[in-house]
């Protein structure tokens, strides 16, 4: 038998995919239940916050902007937020590690006691921490990507050549010992991938670089064999 919490997340994914009212007939066969039990379902989740709109026989539409209670995550769910938590903790910089960490126990704090315990003694873990040490700022790094900013760098090689650099920065990848930016260089005119170990210093230039990043992200995505400068 489906657990109550797993059926109700069930029914509110399913009404998560309609714009427009679905009927109880529709809802019951999707998730599985008898109309009798969708209608009772859709009483507690009204009664939680969910802005559930409609009555028999005409269709429910569940509103924008509601949250899903974190009581509600699945067994699955609550292991790939603490296996997820874990990682970020190991291979990001310490900023963003304490964030991962902050969010999670957000989340313990609110669960019932059942769940909790299942936080506390996850039994899913990650390997050691990445020795390489970043010199370049990596969160002024995130924070230059979500304002569209340019970034200068002067970037080293493998040979400890050294070049300035005018990139549009528009990812960042977390691989298992290094970091990517991801960005547009201007001096190459075409995507380029640096690694944060490499970055001797930089700076972020108020400049807000004329493409959206959005549209730079969707080109490289296009593009498979973007080099790594070396």
């Amino acid at each position: 038998m489906v657990a109550r919490s797993e059926r109700l997340l069930a029914l509110l994914q399913t009404l998560r995919r309609y714009r427009r009212p679905v009927t109880g007939t529709v809802l019951a066969g999707e998730t599985g239940v008898s109309l009798r039990t969708l209608y009772r379902d859709i009483a507690s989740l009204q009664a939680q916050g969910a802005m559930i709109e409609g009555e028999a026989g005409i269709g429910y539409v569940l509103k924008p902007g509601f949250m899903l209670p974190p009581m509600m995550f699945s067994e699955e769910e609550l292991e790939a937020l603490v296996l997820g938590s874990r990682w970020v903790a190991r291979a990001a910089e310490p900023r963003l590690a304490s964030a991962g960490a902050d969010a999670l126990a957000k989340i313990a704090a609110v669960l019932p006691p059942d769940m909790r315990d299942m936080v506390d003694s996850a039994t899913l873990f990650v390997g050691r921490k990445r020795q390489d040490e970043d010199k370049a700022d990596v969160s002024a790094i995130r924070k230059a990507i979500r304002l569209e900013r340019i970034l200068e760098l002067h970037y080293g090689d493998e040979q400890g050549r050294v070049s300035r650099r005018r990139v549009w920065p528009f990812a960042l990848g977390y691989f298992e010992h290094v970091r990517i930016i991801m960005a547009w260089c201007e001096l190459r005119q075409d995507f380029r991938h640096f690694r944060t170990d490499r970055i001797i210093d930089m700076a972020i230039d108020e400049t807000r670089y004329p493409r959206r990043r959005t549209a730079l992200l969707k080109e490289w995505r296009a593009t498979q064999d973007t080099p790594i400068e070396q």
